[in-house]
């Protein structure tokens, strides 16, 4: 079949690396943006002078009808769906959960968890058998992210629950649900958090002494959307450089 995928927040970082490389695998992208319209409009001119098919889809994924609509859009644009890559999310600056307002952790959760939530829905309506989803959580799921980001983790962590449970629900109708867990990685979320040079820090503290690229979380999601992880359900594949 004819294989299109939505890959959300594809406007920078892991999103658009990703939304570049499925194309190259013969993927039609679907290149979702919420706010940065040049930013996704050189995406697709990248796929397009690279002899891929892509077209940029304004919409925010923390909103229903938005949701629907680029679902809607896309299939009007490309055909029908196929595939579904949840990167979409954010955070706010490095803070202590006692410094943490409601009205932010309710926007992160609206951000990343909801966001997440509305679109998996609306793939689980329309994927056809041989369909997979791959939603973007992170390692500080796993880890708390204690004195930066509690309410980012606990949003990840929900993302990993919704993963395990939506892939029970559909794998009697051939479509898969997996995640990556990427860890420091090089992309803008971290001056988003206050701090651009985090990974700089922090990555000669790994295992692997450094910081991930974008690009070796996308091989990793479009490993997980490949037939070759045709027997791969429920799972959280950590890119983290062992940490």
């Amino acid at each position: 079949m004819a294989k299109v995928v939505i890959v959300t927040g594809a406007s920078r970082g892991i999103g658009a690396a990703t939304a570049r490389l499925l194309a190259t695998r013969g993927y039609a992208v679907g290149v979702n943006y919420r706010t940065r319209a040049q930013q996704a409009d050189e995406v697709v001119a990248q796929i397009i002078a690279a002899g891929g098919k892509a077209v940029a889809l304004q919409a925010d994924v923390s909103n229903e009808s938005d949701v629907i609509r680029l679902f809607d859009e896309t299939e009007r644009a490309l055909g029908s769906i196929t595939h579904l890559v949840n990167n979409a999310g954010g955070l706010f600056a490095q803070s202590r959960l006692v410094d943490i307002d409601l009205e932010r952790f309710n926007r992160v959760l609206q951000t990343n968890l909801t966001s997440c939530f509305l679109c998996c829905r609306e793939a689980a309506r329309r994927l056809p058998a041989g369909g997979a989803v791959v939603n973007l959580s992170s390692v500080a799921a796993r880890l708390g992210a204690p004195f930066e980001y509690i309410d980012y983790a606990a949003s990840k962590g929900a993302i990993e629950s919704l993963t395990k449970g939506l892939s029970t629900e559909l794998a009697g109708q051939g479509i898969r649900v997996n995640a990556v867990s990427p860890g420091l990685i090089y992309t803008d979320i971290h001056a988003d958090g206050g701090e651009p040079g985090r990974v700089d820090r922090l990555g000669p503290s790994l295992p692997m002494k450094r910081g991930g690229q974008p690009e070796e979380v996308a091989n990793a999601i479009a490993w997980l959307l490949s037939d070759e992880a045709s027997y791969v359900t429920g799972s959280i594949v950590d890119v983290a450089g062992g940490r």
